[in-house]
């Protein structure tokens, strides 16, 4: 038996598949940014596996490998909104002075985050992902934002700026009014007959610490 020739036809060329650009790990990364642009043009409920992918340029399968399903790439859509809000929050305070400041400048930051972030927003807050439960990094992540308010109006408290109380209540006051008022912005409810949003985030910051001060005697 004669030994076999080679072959001249060259290896069949692998289709430059959509998936090799992600060999490199970066696929979970696509597929977070692309669930974000759909965020911003269709909203939460658009969210679909199927159409982040189809926005990545991944097959369909794709997204199975870092999420399980939907509510995990809105948790982590999610989770990353709310450590860059925190983050932005610690910078403003740490260019703050007093206590008082640190309060107020945490407040503008947080509004700021929403006005430059709405799509991290709507999924942080939305009613896709009430329970976080099942999330514990989310979780975690969520409660290091509020825990740096909580920290906010002790410090103010022990500078007597604060009316006493358990600070994790007046925190709760203090987030309601400034949450709803980023959320106003964020879904477009402030016209032009309202104050400029700048001075909008003043307004509330300030009158929610007078709400907050000590009660005269």
């Amino acid at each position: 038996m004669s030994a076999r020739q080679p072959s001249s036809r060259r290896p069949a060329r692998r289709p430059a598949g959509r998936r090799d650009r992600y060999h490199h790990g970066d696929l979970r990364r696509a597929l977070v940014d692309a669930a974000l642009r759909l965020v911003r043009r269709e909203g939460p409920r658009a969210l679909t596996l199927r159409a982040a992918a189809r926005l990545a340029g991944v097959s369909q399968a794709a997204p199975y490998r870092h999420f399980a399903d939907k509510q995990a790439l809105l948790a982590a859509v999610a989770e990353e909104g709310f450590r860059a809000m925190t983050g932005a929050m610690r910078r403003a305070m740490s260019e703050a002075g007093e206590p008082l400041s640190k309060f107020r400048a945490l407040g503008l930051s947080y509004v700021e985050f929403a006005r430059g972030h709405p799509a991290h927003f709507q999924v942080m807050f939305g009613p896709e992902l009430a329970d976080r439960t099942a999330y514990p990094s989310l979780a975690e992540a969520a409660a290091e934002a509020f825990n740096l308010l909580v920290a906010a109006i002790a410090d103010c408290q022990k500078a007597g700026l604060a009316r006493e109380g358990n600070p994790e209540e007046l925190g709760v006051t203090a987030w309601s009014a400034v949450h709803g008022l980023s959320a106003l912005i964020v879904n477009g409810q402030l016209g032009a007959r309202h104050a400029p949003l700048d001075e909008l985030g003043e307004r509330v910051t300030r009158g929610l610490f007078l709400g907050l001060g000590p009660r005269p005697a």
